[in-house]
C-alpha cells in the first residue's frame, strides 16, 4: 500500500524518543542533520504505527501549518518546533504566497502564508528565517 499525500512537507526522520501519555504521546523525531522535531499524536496512533526509538518515520506537515518568523529562532512561543533556515524561493499569488525554506541539513519546508505577511516581514530569497510548527500539526507516518 503506497499513498501519495497533498501535504508538501514529508521529512524523513528517526524516532529519538516516545514519551507515553494516557491519551496522547510525544514523539521526538531526529532529521538527518540532528535537528529535532516534536510531534503530539494519539497513543493509539503511536501504537498502530509501531513507533519506538530508532524506528524510521516521516514528519508530515501541511504547508498551511508552517508559520514563518524573523531571526534565528529562540522565540518565546508555545510552538515547540522552530527550525532555522534560509528562504530559497517566494512564489506570490493574489492572496497567499508560498515560501520555500531550506534547513541547514538541506531539507526543504514549504509554507503558505498571506501576501500581506510576506510583505510585512520583507520575505525574499536568501533571507534567514525560522519555520515554526506546533507539535500537534506534525503528523507521523511510516512505510507500510
Amino acid at each position: 500500500f503506497v499513498m501519495n499525500l497533498s501535504a508538501r512537507n514529508q521529512l524523513k526522520a528517526t524516532v529519538a524518543t516516545v514519551k507515553k501519555g494516557a491519551v496522547n504521546d510525544e514523539v521526538s523525531l531526529r532529521l538527518a542533520d540532528g535537528t529535532m522535531l516534536t510531534s503530539i499524536i494519539t497513543e493509539t496512533s503511536c501504537e498502530n504505527l509501531g513507533l519506538k526509538e530508532g524506528a524510521e518515520a516521516y514528519a508530515v506537515i501541511k504547508a498551511s501549518n508552517v508559520m514563518i518568523g524573523e531571526g534565528e529562532g529562540g522565540l518565546k512561543l508555545s510552538a515547540r518546533n522552530q527550525l532555522k533556515g534560509k528562504i530559497t524561493s517566494v512564489t506570490e499569488g493574489a492572496v497567499n504566497c508560498e515560501i520555500l525554506v531550506t534547513l541547514a541539513g538541506g531539507e526543504k519546508i514549504a509554507s503558505i502564508i498571506t501576501k500581506a505577511s510576506t510583505g510585512r516581514l520583507g520575505l525574499k530569497e536568501g533571507k534567514e528565517v525560522c519555520a515554526i510548527i506546533k507539535a500537534s500539526d506534525i503528523m507521523v507516518g511510516v512505510k507500510a
